[in-house]
């Protein structure tokens, strides 16, 4: 994401109309990579190169290099896509008919969107980035959205009461994390136990 720069006033100064296109393409060159690189990666592995990324986007490698200065950048903007459009889908289930499927249905969303971008997320902890510092605004939002899903399963007896958004974010996230290391079990297997201790006792 670009930052704006600030313009003095002045004839030799660009106007905002004749910034304003550039500022589209830039987004629209973004989303492109984006998208190409998800589905890529998702075809042939992270392992591609990146100039097969910016072929398939229909942008040049210096454009790619521009919005993301390394792959691990890349792979992590994804991910931060991903954490948004969670959000949107949790928004979604506010209303849902039956509040405890709605819950524990979209935990196994979560887990099943994590397992699909595991090599990602190898790729951005290995790295060594800040993903939690860059993540932290998407994750509140998340968190939020989760909170509204919880409330409501709660009312209806679906999960323990003294369970909080926080502490389903948290368990959920480190299971996506836990199964990304070797030898260990699969992510829904985990997601099971987690579940069944959010439930309350003797719940089925």
């Amino acid at each position: 994401m670009g930052l704006d720069s600030k313009l003095a006033g002045g004839c030799d100064a660009p106007s905002a109309a004749a910034t304003r296109p550039q500022r589209a393409d830039a987004q629209r060159n973004r989303a492109r990579i984006l998208g190409a690189a998800e589905a890529v990666f998702a075809a042939e592995g992270i392992e591609v190169p990146v100039d097969v990324i910016a072929e398939k986007a229909g942008v040049g490698v210096g454009t790619l290099y521009r919005h993301f200065p390394t792959k691990e950048k890349l792979c992590e903007a994804i991910l931060l896509d991903r954490l948004s459009a969670l959000t949107v889908d949790a928004q979604a289930l506010a209303d849902a008919g039956d509040p405890a499927a709605a819950f524990f249905g979209f935990l196994e969303h979560i887990v099943e969107e994590s397992a699909a971008k595991r090599d990602l997320l190898v790729a951005v902890m290995g790295a060594g980035l800040e993903f939690d510092l860059a993540a932290a605004e998407v994750k509140d939002g998340l968190r939020d959205a989760v909170g509204v899903l919880l409330q409501r399963a709660q009312s209806v007896g679906a999960v323990r009461p003294d369970v909080t958004a926080a502490m389903v974010v948290s368990l959920v996230g480190a299971t996506c994390q836990a199964s990304t290391h070797n030898g260990a079990a699969p992510a829904c297997d985990l997601l099971g136990i987690v579940c069944d201790g959010l439930r309350p006792q003797g719940a089925a």
